[in-house]
């Protein structure tokens, strides 16, 4: 497989202050193929039950040994690295492996979370072939063009696909699964899950086919309407959250660089020319905490108008409800004012910026990754998304 297609690339490189944990991952997989060295990439492609991590965590193990990433630690890690260190040495392609957490809890591998894990332990033998792909993810993860990764995980003897067989979309195409008919499938998944953020799917095919399909697309981003000090508690929560963050406000002294030291932009406009300057997009998030009802009132109607998947009021509910019923009069469709979030945030009893903020991102990330709300010991196992 090799990809020919020139990676579309950010005009920014993501660093590790986004929290993705991909970020790591692929910009040490770059540095390694681009002196030519050999690396493997092992993947979690499916997982059962309590595990350590979940689908797109991934390891990168170069042939010195050396590592970035983590598959959840312990002696799994330990052994996927040994066996990826084996596959580099022999030349091995593509194959998967399986993982039953359930030993007894004496055991002294302490494998006890009770779940099931598959990696999928890829050999990237010939560098250059796969550079533009690991290029292309990077520049998605700092905010250039989506990009979809399938990856046969699991195919018969004999059939057309191969296990390793790979797949890009960055705007060209570049590879194929084995099949056209594969190829559309693994394609329209990474449509679908380009719409959830980034996402992983094992995707099912025909003959006993498992393509695994990744999605990468730029962070989202959170825009505070508002530059006064529950926006300067949020900054630092929403960059350690892996998204960008911005912020808008019609004074100076309250949207600058020195006050917003680690956001992506500050802006001192009127809300509706600073969110379309943004190019708000649907999985980014408003939060919307001005200094007085009539500027709250006009930053809502702007940020109503955007397609941000989330939109969020900071006030009293009896605000809140004046606030809506001036949109609904300005013809705001129904829907769009009932999806609002107010008064926004979790009810974690907050009173201070601080704790005002946590509890604002705490409904963010619980909105973004398809969380109940509620407690862990009350929520127990969900079905992920």
């Amino acid at each position: 497989m090799s990809f020919e297609t020139r990676a579309v690339h950010a005009g920014q490189e993501p660093d590790d202050s986004t929290g993705a944990v991909s970020v790591p991952v692929f910009r040490e997989t770059v540095r390694s193929l681009k002196k030519g060295e050999p690396v493997v990439l092992t993947t979690v492609v499916r997982t059962e039950g309590s595990t350590p991590q979940k689908p797109g965590a991934k390891l990168l193990v170069r042939s010195d040994g050396s590592t970035a990433g983590t598959l959840g630690g312990g002696c799994v890690e330990n052994d996927l690295r040994a066996f990826a260190l084996e596959a580099l040495r022999e030349g091995r392609p593509a194959h998967l492996r399986e993982y039953v957490l359930n030993e007894a809890p004496s055991s002294s591998r302490g494998m006890v979370c009770g779940g099931r894990m598959e990696f999928l332990i890829d050999p990237i033998l010939k560098p250059a072939d796969y550079l533009p792909a690991a290029e292309a993810i990077l520049g998605a993860l700092g905010g250039g063009a989506p990009v979809v990764v399938a990856c046969v995980a699991k195919a018969p003897a004999g059939g057309k696909a191969l296990v390793g067989s790979k797949l890009l979309s960055a705007g060209d195409r570049s590879g194929s699964l084995g099949s056209p008919d594969l190829d559309e499938a693994a394609l329209a998944a990474g449509r679908e899950l380009m719409a959830e953020d980034c996402g992983f799917r094992c995707l099912p095919c025909e003959g006993g086919v498992e393509v695994f399909v990744e999605a990468y697309v730029p962070p989202p981003m959170i825009v505070m309407l508002g530059g006064g000090h529950i926006a300067q508690a949020l900054e630092p929560l929403g960059k350690m959250a892996g998204m960008r963050f911005c912020v808008i406000d019609d004074r100076p002294e309250f949207a600058n660089r020195e006050r917003f030291a680690a956001a992506d932009d500050a802006l001192s406009v009127d809300f509706g020319a600073g969110l379309a300057r943004l190019a708000v997009h649907e999985n980014d998030f408003i939060v919307v905490a001005t200094r007085g009802h009539r500027l709250d009132d006009a930053a809502l109607e702007a940020a109503a108008a955007t397609p941000a998947r989330y939109v969020g009021l900071l006030g009293s509910r009896r605000k809140v409800g004046l606030i809506f019923a001036g949109l609904r009069k300005k013809g705001v469709p129904e829907g769009r004012v009932a999806g609002i979030h107010a008064p926004i945030g979790l009810d974690i009893g907050g009173r201070t910026p601080a704790e005002i903020a946590l509890s604002i991102m705490a409904e963010i990330v619980m909105h973004r990754r398809g969380g109940t709300g509620l407690p862990m010991k009350a929520a127990g196992e969900r079905k992920p998304r």
